[in-house]
């Protein structure tokens, strides 16, 4: 049980601290995907009023993570199968120029930063905790995107990681054998990157990296579907 003490001057409100404790346990799958959200027993855990706790839910139900059902209640949001794979698909794509575009900009410092924190997920990867490993994959890839030269492209890019938080979904909880072969795609790209390659072989690793992660997922989810193919690839279906 959480029992916060009186806030000091600065301190965030109870709604906030109900919002960020929730929103932990469900984008730590420790509130999975249907879970019942009671207002009266997450406000005895949190040590606090059902008022925050209410506003705090209508937060996350903006966000998607929870959705109010007529005599059921508050509960977290199912994986929406067809949003996530149109945001990843589109997400490849946008982030994949990006990171090209990015690329001829990049300082030895700024790989060396994303290669740092490459090596912490590699060392993540063999005792997986998905939310950690998650959060330091924006990272990685923040880092490649950012000097990205145009505005326009870098705010679809932010626009798609918005989406991806919302909808909730880490493959890397679902499928986690896919976080190895991830920071291995990750040295890839970095070679590419450190090594002055084309720009278009750039966006197309960045695009395949991207892609192969939703093939995880999905393969997971549907173990009969085939796989999706970059088009532009030099790999064969």
């Amino acid at each position: 049980m959480v029992t916060p003490n009186a806030a000091p001057p600065g301190a965030p409100s109870k709604s906030q601290v109900a919002y960020d404790w929730i929103r932990d346990r469900i984008v730590g799958q420790e509130y999975g995907p249907g879970y019942r959200l009671v207002f009266s027993t997450l406000a005895s855990d949190l040590g606090m009023s059902v008022v925050p706790v209410r506003e705090a839910l209508r937060r996350l139900e903006a966000e998607g993570l929870v959705t109010h059902e007529r005599n059921v209640g508050a509960r977290v949001s199912l994986v929406d199968e067809s949003a996530y794979s149109e945001v990843m698909q589109t997400l490849g794509v946008v982030e994949g120029a990006a990171t090209a575009l990015s690329a001829p900009l990049l300082t030895p410092a700024d790989l060396d930063a994303a290669r740092a924190v490459n090596d912490r997920m590699t060392l993540l990867a063999d005792d997986l905790d998905p939310r950690t490993f998650t959060s330091l994959n924006q990272e990685f890839h923040s880092a490649l995107y950012r000097a990205c030269p145009n505005a326009y492209l870098l705010e679809e890019v932010h626009r798609g990681w918005a989406r991806l938080s919302g909808l909730r979904t880490s493959t890397f909880a679902f499928v986690p054998g896919r976080a190895a072969e991830s920071v291995r795609e990750h040295a890839q790209i970095l070679d590419l990157v450190a090594h002055g390659a084309d720009p278009l072989e750039i966006e197309l690793a960045a695009r395949r990296h991207r892609w192969a992660t939703l093939d995880a997922y999905l393969t997971l989810r549907r173990p009969d579907r085939a796989p999706q193919r970059n088009p532009a690839s030099k790999e064969t279906p």
